[in-house]
């Protein structure tokens, strides 16, 4: 399987994002702070840099973005918005928002490793696509383990997207609605993507 192991700090200066998106709040580099501001972009670097920043927040690779994209395009609707409708619904991504995981990079190997359960049958593909009803939860062989017994005995608050639910203390959350565009908190222009593609 693809992975991108580029340095998370490097990468957000680079994209132009705060590693807050990405799940790191400590994170950070000053190393050469002029570096963005160079020269003007082309219309085509901008588009390029909105989709090389959707694709680095979700950790996608291009295969499987272009896969994204076309489905979008057949969804009806406006493309950019199921495009990253889409990729909210990866059941990585929503182990994340649910918070099991601190980042996604995190969810998506406690994924991998096969740690949860939907609707109570084990799954460990992280791109799998989660519906409205859908409940997320920890196996019940993994709650035993010391990483999700302090997250059960945690008294942090979860502060899970309206389109979630996760009560507190509970190893459990379920997809209350489909995620909408507003529900989104990433700063990314996704008419840009559109356009790139439509070329």
């Amino acid at each position: 399987m693809a992975k991108n192991m580029q340095p998370i700090a490097k990468r957000c200066k680079t994209l132009g994002i705060s590693p807050a998106v990405m799940g790191y709040s400590k994170k950070n580099t000053t190393r050469n702070a002029n570096a963005n501001t160079r020269r003007k972009k082309s219309e085509y670097s901008l588009q390029l840099t909105e989709k090389q920043k959707v694709k680095f927040v979700y950790g996608v690779m291009e295969k499987q973005f272009r896969m994204y994209y076309e489905k979008a395009a057949k969804a009806g609707g406006k493309t950019g918005e199921e495009l990253l409708i889409m990729l909210e619904r990866r059941l990585d991504n929503v182990v994340f928002r649910l918070g099991f995981a601190k980042t996604r990079r995190e969810a998506r190997q406690l994924v991998n490793h096969g740690h949860f359960t939907v609707n109570g049958k084990r799954v460990n593909i992280p791109s799998f696509l989660i519906k409205v009803g859908d409940v997320i939860a920890v196996c019940e062989k993994s709650r035993s383990t010391t990483r999700f017994k302090d997250l059960a005995g945690s008294d942090t608050f979860v502060a899970a997207p309206k389109w979630l639910e996760r009560a507190k203390n509970e190893l459990s959350g379920k997809v209350l609605a489909m995620p909408e565009r507003d529900d989104i908190d990433l700063p990314v222009e996704e008419t840009l993507i559109v356009e790139l593609y439509s070329k």
